[in-house]
């Protein structure tokens, strides 16, 4: 499976943690930045992440931030992209058996990294279950661009 995984300058150790874990477990990985703790705009790692999955380069996505929140409010706006931004177990497993999400985001300033490791685990190996479920993300998906003159 190849992931793209990207972080701003909060999550960057993190980042680094997630992506030796995965690499060791045999995953391709796409790291689209950022290289370091220096300040930097996370909606340009989103975008990149988001990006890359959307268009099929990458199965799935991977974003850390300080909380996971922005990561997963940007993220969300380009088409196609199911964000979800977790910090338990079971938030991680239903976000893909439920909602079949595809960017996983995580807050390096309040999910420790053992934990994040496990999410990041659960979160690449629960598959989406479909049926009824298939049917709710179908009217999510509905919804990007449902609106054109809402504001984005």
């Amino acid at each position: 499976m190849r992931i793209s995984i990207g972080a701003d300058h909060a999550g960057y150790h993190l980042k680094e943690t997630i992506k030796s874990s995965l690499l060791t477990s045999g995953f391709e990985i796409d790291d689209v930045g950022t290289v370091g703790e220096s300040s930097v705009d996370y909606p340009d790692y989103a975008a990149a992440v988001a990006e890359r999955v959307a268009s099929g380069a990458s199965e799935r996505g991977i974003l850390i931030c300080g909380t996971g929140i922005g990561m997963a409010m940007a993220a969300n706006k380009v088409d196609g992209i199911r964000a979800a931004s977790v910090g338990d177990l079971e938030s991680a497993r239903l976000s893909r058996e439920h909602n079949d999400a595809n960017v996983l985001t995580l807050g390096a300033r309040i999910t420790p990294p053992d934990l994040a490791l496990a999410i990041v685990r659960i979160f690449l190996g629960t598959p989406f279950a479909g049926g009824r479920h298939q049917r709710r993300v179908d009217k999510v998906m509905a919804l990007q661009g449902a609106h054109p003159d809402a504001p984005r």
